[in-house]
């Protein structure tokens, strides 16, 4: 058996641990720059307002007070997904953190315990220690796990908990459930089946046999129809796998024409990206940085172009990464021309403990990994930013970040004060 914790409209839940009042209301967070919808509260659900919707469509909603929104606040985010994995990693034998917001549970050995009540239980036990309300579906397989979370949060009787494994109750389900909704099929697959086939539901799905999903899906295809009859075939991971490319990029709150002030912003895409390299104890053999100017403005000169670099080394530093990648902007940036978008990743990454050294290296790693170390360990103690190279922007993103909430559990300056 499998189950899946699933958050309920998680950045909103965030900011209502801290904010009781807007329980109750209409509460929207918004993507960068304060562009669009990216997480609602079922209140503002219920006001037409759709996901991924731009704030100048429901900005009458806002300045009449029915609305309250937030910029996003990822750093927020993140520390408060990391408070309910901590309960969740306690209440089976092993989880796989599948996005900031959903786990799966593997519940191997646990087929002698009431897991409707246990699924209650948990969802119980999250929302009591972390304030955060989560949906948790219990099942044979993944994708019928995923199903049976959503039913939670469609029925509130469930009380957060749904355990779903006889086969006539989980046929009854698939009937009433949406083709596009099912784990692993897209849009293009699903407008395709409905389009050419009059497929509707995942019932539809399921009743087709297996030689025809694997000649329109291909082995993909037959996993998720096998896990929709109970047999599973999408591996459990409990152990998270390092990345294959990490990057950073942002588009920019207004455009900037000036070198020095896109070097800032991409220096702190660097620190930021190698940071989370040396957090997985991993080098990089390549970086690219790219800039671009803004698209939807035909009247102004064009420009989308990027740059990779070959160290002779693999490396994590800080300091060679972004001396690189800063000269390489310089080679890219051009007068004149107002950027809109930078970025920097970084490719070719392995293991810290695998890195070919070279003869005629004339860099001091050792020097570089322990002034990495130091640093690293400032920064999680104080704050991200509160160490960096010279040539970085400390003062964060230049994004619209104008409805931001507090880091009330990462920042001593934005704690809560109790007042009596």
């Amino acid at each position: 058996m499998y189950a899946l914790a699933d958050c309920n409209n998680f950045f909103v839940s965030c900011e209502r641990v801290f904010r009781p009042d807007l329980e109750g209301k209409p509460v929207v967070v918004l993507s960068n720059n304060d562009g669009c919808a990216v997480s609602r509260s079922n209140e503002a659900k219920r006001l037409g307002i759709k996901m991924g919707q731009p704030l100048f469509e429901f900005k009458e909603l806002v300045e009449s007070g029915l609305v309250t929104i937030f910029s996003s606040n990822y750093v927020l985010y993140g520390e408060m997904s990391s408070r309910v994995q901590h309960v969740l990693s306690g209440a089976a034998p092993s989880i796989e953190i599948y996005s900031i917001d959903e786990s799966f549970l593997d519940l191997n050995g646990m087929e002698h315990n009431d897991l409707d009540l246990w699924a209650k239980s948990l969802s119980a036990r999250c929302n009591t220690e972390t304030g955060i309300p989560i949906s948790v579906g219990v099942a044979p397989t993944k994708t019928l796990a995923k199903i049976a979370s959503k039913l939670c949060k469609q029925y509130p009787k469930t009380n957060g908990g749904c355990f779903m494994h006889k086969p006539q109750q989980i046929e009854k389900v698939l009937k009433n459930f949406p083709i596009e909704d099912i784990w692993g099929i897209g849009r293009k697959y699903s407008s395709r089946f409905k389009n050419y086939y009059g497929l509707t539901t995942a019932y539809d799905f399921y009743m087709k046999d297996e030689p025809w999903i694997h000649s329109e899906m291909g082995i993909t295809g037959v996993r998720t129809w096998r896990e929709l009859h109970s047999i599973p075939s999408i591996s459990f991971e409990d152990a998270q796998h390092n990345k294959k490319q990490i990057m950073v990029s942002r588009s920019f709150s207004e455009e900037i024409a000036s070198i020095e002030e896109l070097s800032t912003q991409v220096s702190l895409f660097c620190s930021i990206a190698t940071e989370k390299l040396r957090k997985q104890h991993s080098c990089c053999n390549s970086a690219m940085v790219f800039i671009r100017t803004n698209r939807f403005k035909n009247n102004i000169p064009q420009q989308f172009e990027g740059k990779l670099i070959t160290f002779p080394v693999a490396t994590n530093s800080t300091i060679e990464i972004n001396a690189a990648v800063i000269a390489t902007l310089h080679q890219l940036f051009r007068p004149g021309v107002k950027y809109k978008k930078a970025g920097v990743m970084l490719t070719e990454i392995i293991p810290d403990n695998k890195v070919q050294l070279s003869f005629f290296d004339d860099l001091d790693r050792d020097k570089h990994t322990r002034l990495m170390k130091a640093i690293d360990s400032i920064n999680t103690r104080t704050g991200h930013t509160s160490i960096g190279v010279a040539s970085q922007s400390f003062d964060g993103f230049k994004m619209h970040r104008d409805h931001l909430s507090p880091c009330y559990t990462t920042d001593w300056n934005d704690i809560l004060v109790v007042k009596c």
